[in-house]
């Protein structure tokens, strides 16, 4: 068994580094609007390939690595292997489904907000949709400080795909709640992945702890780029897609 992970990684550099792409995550927040080059249908390359980047993590990386500690989980669990990862993987499902059901209400509420009387169902949504996503950013803010793998290259790539990664999300909330992005959203989620940064920098999970959140930010990861990616009035580009995956799939081949 691997020995328990460092409360905080070893060396000040990597924890200024870490700090740093906390940082990046709260500026991408509070700065996507000011990227109007993006908003233009077809769906700007630029978000599609941050997708593929995003996707190629998770598959590459990720899982993997989840797998290969399954011997960890196990023992932790007090179970065998394949049991114990089926447990990891039915988290990233329940991220999948969770952020899907998310979805689905979003969409429900667009419509009430077109008849009379329904604001106080769509103001429910939006702090369902946003506190949601706080969350979420909580679990990317600790993982800068608690990861599967440790080391430099680990945090460079955790911190690249998911820097690109909130590029694309935040693109798609603030199109979703517009002007309530603008004033409350973007605060409220640069806070969260500070907050979770800080958090991760006194609060120390066990290993079996870490996996799972790492499991459930796997589905959370794929469900919000491929629901950003599909709807066919997005005229999303494939090949932006497909390249950027492929270069970042090198990458992580190669490290």
């Amino acid at each position: 068994m691997r020995p328990a992970l460092p409360l905080v990684p070893t060396s000040y550099p990597m924890i200024l580094l870490s700090l740093f792409f906390a940082c990046l995550f709260a500026v991408v927040h509070l700065g996507i609007g000011w990227l109007t080059f993006l908003g233009r249908t077809p769906r700007s390359r630029w978000l599609s390939g941050a997708g593929g980047v995003a996707v190629a993590y998770v598959f590459l990386h990720v899982l993997p690595e989840l797998a290969e500690h399954r011997s960890v989980f196990a023992e932790e669990l007090g179970t065998d292997e394949g049991m114990a990862e089926g447990v990891v993987y039915s988290l990233a499902l329940i991220g999948l489904v969770v952020f899907y059901g998310l979805e689905r209400a979003i969409k429900t509420s667009r419509k009430r907000e077109m008849a009379p009387g329904q604001e106080e169902h769509a103001a429910g949504t939006f702090w369902l949709h946003i506190g949601s996503f706080a969350a979420y950013n909580v679990i990317i803010g600790y993982l800068l400080l608690h990861r599967e793998e440790e080391g430099l290259w680990s945090l460079v790539i955790y911190g690249i795909a998911m820097a690109l990664h909130f590029v694309t999300s935040d693109f798609g909330l603030r199109q979703d709640h517009k002007a309530r992005y603008d004033h409350v959203a973007r605060w409220i989620l640069a806070g969260a992945v500070l907050g979770g940064w800080a958090l991760g920098s006194f609060a120390d999970l066990s290993e079996l702890s870490i996996g799972f959140l790492f499991a459930f930010l796997a589905g959370g990861v794929v469900l919000n780029v491929l629901k950003e990616e599909l709807p066919e009035e997005r005229e999303s580009r494939l090949w932006p897609f497909v390249g950027a995956a492929a270069v970042y799939a090198v990458l992580l081949l190669s490290i």
